[in-house]
């Protein structure tokens, strides 16, 4: 149940954490965003560090630097595909693969969920497909795009299932490695398309709430992996966009689709089942 709990939790950050990037890319440069943001979410986890000590092991680093590289890929291929792509085809197929990765790798290395938590997990996966509909645009888009999109959830889900490989003992050094070497990519990107990374006034503070916030959902999800099976975990944690929405709705007054809100009521069974299996 502790894990069910903190990766719900996780997800409802995260979800916190994309709508102020979102309102963060609609002022400024989305090269920006990313970068200062990483940045703000390093300095929390320093911060986290003496909080939740571990010890720190080379190994576990390693895992740590290769799950920061495999979401910074993921994240640049996404917006690769969204420019070249159409986001009612993107957006499912990314959010889908990035939870169906963890989901494989957890059964492959042995997990059995019980039956009533396989169902929430095929309920979960449903509930993202449909969350991430976006009626907005027309026609299906290219089928480069598809495959890039492809490729951006598998960066994301090689994230969470390389992060899993990190040591419990180490503490929250893992993501410390994986923000440090996302930061590199970014810049590195910046400075190979000359891009600034200077930030529009008035959008640093929205940009540091996204970066802080997405830092303490890795945190969460860190946490709940720890606690439960990765199979799980990750369908749970992949429900973030449903508080998006959720947001999007309150906050800005946009227009929730009848599929979208489907998708919402989806998840609300999927974490049910699997927190009562």
């Amino acid at each position: 149940m502790t894990a069910v709990i903190l990766a719900t939790a996780c997800a409802v950050v995260y979800g916190t954490a994309d709508f102020f990037g979102g309102l963060a890319t609609r002022r400024s440069r989305v090269l920006a965003v990313v970068a200062l943001s990483q940045l703000a979410g390093l300095a929390f986890i320093l911060a986290l560090l003496p909080v939740l000590p571990g010890a720190f092991q080379a190994g576990s680093m390693l895992w740590g630097l290769g799950a920061g590289l495999s979401g910074a890929v993921g994240l640049v291929l996404f917006y690769r595909s969204l420019a070249t792509g159409v986001m009612s085809v993107v957006a499912p197929t990314t959010a889908v693969t990035s939870a169906a990765l963890p989901v494989g790798f957890g059964l492959l290395q042995g997990e059995r969920p019980e039956p009533m938590a396989l169902l929430g997990v095929a309920l979960g996966l449903g509930a993202v497909l449909l969350i991430s509909q976006d009626r907005s645009g027309g026609g299906g888009g290219s089928k480069a795009a598809v495959f890039t999109a492809l490729a951006a959830g598998a960066g994301f889900g090689g994230f969470f299932v390389l992060l899993s490989m990190a040591s419990p003992d180490t503490g929250l050094w893992p993501l410390a490695g994986a923000r440090i070497s996302s930061i590199g990519l970014v810049l590195l990107l910046a400075l190979a398309t000359r891009r600034t990374l200077r930030p529009v006034s008035g959008s640093l503070r929205v940009i540091a709430a996204a970066g802080v916030l997405d830092m303490a959902a890795n945190v969460l999800y860190l946490l709940a992996q720890r606690q439960g099976m990765l199979s799980l975990v990750a369908v749970l944690v992949s429900l973030y966009p449903a508080s998006t929405l959720l947001l999007a709705r309150k906050v800005l007054g946009e227009r929730l689709h009848a599929i979208q809100l489907t998708g919402v009521v989806c998840a609300l069974g999927a974490v049910a089942l699997i927190a009562v299996a």
